[in-house]
């Protein structure tokens, strides 16, 4: 009798196994009709596009934020938000890539964090372009060879990347969007740890890291090197006896390489911001940020707290600002200034423009969606 009870059990546990497998089996049935309808009004929308203007925009960073915004509103889970915009992302690339693939430059090479921010970003359905530098990826994009570009723009513990900062002052291009990427560093190599002499790394990841070097590998040469990545293959090249990486575990993957020591960032909450560039910047989204540059006469007291003030006057929040040697003149600086709202809101226009008219150089460097995951 306990055998065929068993059996019996056995069986009806069969019976609902099967009959979940079912629910997904019409699940799926109908993810890939919805997926090919989406995919087929997208090809839609980009034929009236082309009827419209001859100069389009495929890319529309403002409705893809409106679109992950209201997903994200409505999800109920158990997927989590982060997991939710991923999967979207790539399914508005895919679509995308049927209108028009885009091509995005990137600081190469394979492996680098720009490079998992690009992808983070527009997804896998696109044409990368792995640049040699930061002022190359400007030029790119400003001689229109490829349709976007990305470079780091700051770090939660490194600070500011000047080299991107300083290249927004000439740029024809503008800040069309940007990319919050958490950082974990690995070490990477073919040795064990006691036996590094060498350690390659970008000059932030070797600052990120300090502390952890200090402590597991003090006496150890610290070589700066262009990106993580070229760090990864210069080890990956090397006989590997005596020398490590600072790299991402992608990288590792690509290069082949073992991973020594795991996070070893000093900083648990360590964040990179990226932003993208354009030669356009987006419409209104709702939630948007601005990025503005602008110069003050030095010789008249309280401009700066006079800008400022303006940005109080009219009810705008400013997240960051920083100032830079103008190199035009002795004591002479920049101003640049991250506020939240877009160029075109009404109050943000009567601000800047006040801003612009008691400032010796003005410029406005871009308005594009915030990022919210």
């Amino acid at each position: 009798m306990g055998d065929r009870e068993e059996a019996n059990r056995t069986m009806s546990k069969h019976n609902d196994l099967n009959a979940l497998r079912h629910k997904i089996d019409e699940i799926d049935d109908q993810l890939l009709s919805l997926l090919n309808r989406r995919a087929s009004l997208t090809n839609e929308v980009g034929i009236v596009k082309r009827a419209e203007s001859e100069d389009v925009e495929f890319y529309r960073p403002e409705r893809e934020a409106e679109i992950l915004r209201r997903l994200v509103s409505d999800n109920s889970g158990p997927l989590t938000n982060d997991v939710l915009v991923r999967l979207m992302k790539e399914i508005i690339s895919e679509c995308l890539a049927l209108e028009q693939k885009l091509k995005v430059s990137y600081l190469g090479p394979l492996g680098t964090y720009t490079h998992a921010a690009t992808l983070k970003q527009f997804g896998g359905a696109v044409t990368l372009r792995a640049s040699k530098s930061i002022d190359e990826i400007f030029r790119e994009v400003e001689s229109c060879g490829v349709d976007y570009g990305v470079v780091p723009i700051e770090n939660s513990v490194g600070g500011t990347i000047y080299q991107s900062l300083d290249a927004l002052k000439e740029t024809s291009a503008f800040v069309c969007g940007e990319i919050v990427l958490a950082i974990h560093h690995q070490l990477l190599g073919a040795c064990e740890l006691e036996s590094a002499k060498r350690v390659y790394g970008h000059e932030q990841a070797l600052q990120q890291c300090a502390g952890w070097l200090e402590k597991n590998l003090n006496g150890a040469e610290q070589i700066a090197v262009s990106s993580n990545a070229v760090a990864a293959e210069i080890v990956s090249q090397s006989d590997g006896k005596d020398c490590v990486a600072i790299a991402s575990n992608e990288a590792g993957k690509i290069y082949a390489l073992p991973v020594v020591a795991r996070n070893i960032e000093d900083s648990a909450s360590n964040t990179t911001r990226f932003i993208v560039l354009g030669r356009n910047y987006p419409t209104r989204s709702g939630d948007d940020k601005s990025m503005v540059m602008f110069g003050l006469p030095n010789n008249k007291a309280g401009a700066l707290h006079a800008a400022l003030g303006v940005l109080a006057e009219n009810s705008i929040n400013m997240s960051k600002i920083e100032s830079r040697p103008s190199k035009n003149g002795v004591w002479d600086y920049l101003f640049f200034a991250d506020l939240l709202g877009h160029a075109n809101d009404p109050s943000m226009v009567d601000a800047l423009a006040e801003i612009k008219e008691n400032s010796s150089i003005f410029k406005l460097l871009g308005s594009y969606p915030r990022c919210d995951v």
